[in-house]
């Protein structure tokens, strides 16, 4: 049996452009609902859209994943009240670094599934993680410069109360990727 490339919604969903706009707007909407899925921190919530994002960039690949994340961000932009707590991009400023690297992490992540990496639970653990960093690094970066936090200091409000989480959500997506590639291949 070999193992599948490409992405599952590449093997349901035929690329069209009319399929494209759907998808990408899909996982845009994903993604806002995902955020209202919240336990109030600060200066960052925990949501689950990083799951998402992760999620749609694996389902949809580099580019559309990229897409819709960049369609995400551009909804909150205009005012639509998409981010965690019904918030639009003034009332979430500080996190404005891992939103950014939403759409770097969902191209990164679906360009790993498409050549192979959502197919077993150890790659689909090491594409997340990777995907978490990306998130991690621009969200440290924007903590910095939107708050004046030091290093240490946004890493410890950025990161560290979210590694237990972002560890869960991954396993989680660890064992439904691979069975939906099984599925897809019966």
């Amino acid at each position: 049996m070999s193992i599948a490339t490409g992405t599952i919604a590449d093997r349901f969903i035929p690329r069209t452009a009319v399929n494209s706009v759907v998808l990408v707007f899909a996982g845009a909407l994903v993604t806002a609902l995902a955020a209202q899925i919240q336990i109030p921190m600060w200066p960052v919530p925990l949501t689950l859209q990083t799951f998402a994002v992760l999620l749609v960039g694996a389902t949809l690949g580099a580019g559309r994943g990229a897409a819709s994340l960049a369609t995400y961000l551009a909804m909150g932009a205009a005012g639509l009240p998409v981010f965690a707590s019904a918030k639009t991009l003034t009332g979430v400023l500080p996190t404005a670094g891992f939103l950014v690297g939403f759409v770097f992490a969902a191209a990164l992540v679906g360009f790993l599934a498409s050549r192979g990496f959502t197919n077993t639970v150890i790659k689909v653990g090491f594409s997340f993680a990777l995907g978490s960093l990306v998130i991690y690094a621009f969200g440290v970066a924007g903590l910095m410069l939107t708050l004046g936090l030091t290093l240490s200091q946004a890493f410890a409000a950025g990161v560290v109360p979210f590694l237990i989480g972002d560890a869960v959500k991954a396993i989680a997506a660890a064992a439904l990727l691979p069975a939906a590639w099984k599925l897809v291949r019966n």
